[in-house]
């Protein structure tokens, strides 16, 4: 099957196609064959997603990719190429995580068995609608975590670590601030410096984001609430909600936040102009060991200059 030539998603969902709006792409449920869910990913300018082939209980998962069209860069154990438009990238024949990144507009085809993308797919609409919620609140949150998600991947896979945990981090990074969303907006928007009383309410959005995710009807969100939690803990115990400290604080919330912080950093707000990345990169340093896990700290630093400080 191929995509009829300048439709896009905005056709499909006008004939009543299941979508599902991402921060950085649109996904249209086209309908299943053989056994297989067809999904148009629109994957927009600038952005990625990554893979990693899950065959669970059974040898015969099938979960392909077929670039339609635009520019897509693929990497996969820190090679990175370019893909040909109608190639077809079979995740079965890789181990590892594979990272896709979008050089412009992409339109990409997935196949896989329905029993496995289906649930996946009408689980993650019931979750955008958590995003949508941030959104209205604050447009910069949701813009910010979906930067979030995307800079802890890069972390945790550069550090090597489980790949069964990813999806654990993806969700937990992702919603880290979903407790914002019964924050005061007048609070959650103030331009200038909170009060000791505003302060407090503020801090509460780890413990009512955790408690969110605990009680949440996608049942496996409990699994993250703990990062929700603990990602304004510090590493020598001066942060909240529990004063937590060095290796007690989960690895998981130490990857969110320093990614957090560097975000933060560098993104204009109503009360601070952005700092450059080499600017944030100091900051970061100095935190190191006090405010940061070291190793978080060394390994985002080591991205950025693999990176040429651009992001």
């Amino acid at each position: 099957m191929s995509k009829p030539k300048n439709q896009s998603y905005r056709n499909y969902e006008q004939n009543g196609y299941p979508v599902l709006r991402l921060g950085y792409a649109n996904v249209i449920l086209l309908g299943r064959w053989d056994g297989l869910s067809n999904a148009l990913f629109s994957l927009h300018n600038n952005s990625t997603f990554w893979v990693k082939y899950d065959m669970g209980d059974s040898d015969e998962v099938i979960e392909s990719y077929t670039l339609l069209d635009g520019t897509l860069e693929m990497e996969y154990e820190g090679m990175r190429r370019i893909i040909e438009i109608g190639e077809t990238i079979d995740a079965s024949k890789y181990e590892n995580i594979i990272s896709f990144y979008g050089e412009t507009e992409a339109e990409i085809l997935i196949k896989m068995n329905f029993e496995k993308f289906e649930p996946s797919f009408f689980e993650s609409k019931l979750l955008q609608k958590e995003a949508d919620v941030i959104e209205e609140i604050d447009g910069y949150t949701y813009m910010h975590c979906n930067r979030i998600k995307d800079y802890s991947l890069e972390v945790w896979n550069y550090l090597k670590l489980p790949v069964e945990s990813l999806s654990r981090l993806r969700w937990g990074a992702y919603f880290h601030d979903i407790g914002k969303r019964v924050i005061p907006i007048e609070i959650l928007n103030k331009p200038g410096k909170l009060t000791s009383e505003e302060w407090e309410i503020m801090k509460t959005h780890t413990t009512e984001g955790a408690e969110i995710m605990r009680n949440h009807s996608v049942k496996w969100l409990e699994d993250s609430a703990f990062i929700v939690e603990q990602h304004h803990e510090r590493y020598d115990g001066k942060g909240y909600p529990y004063g937590l400290r060095g290796e007690e604080i989960t690895l998981e919330a130490s990857i969110v936040s320093v990614v957090d912080a560097f975000d933060a950093m560098t993104t204009d707000r109503v009360y601070k102009k952005a700092l450059s990345i080499k600017e944030a990169v100091k900051e970061l340093e100095k935190g190191k060991g006090t405010q940061f896990k070291p190793v978080v700290v060394d390994a985002l630093i080591d991205i950025l200059k693999n990176k040429q400080f651009r992001w």
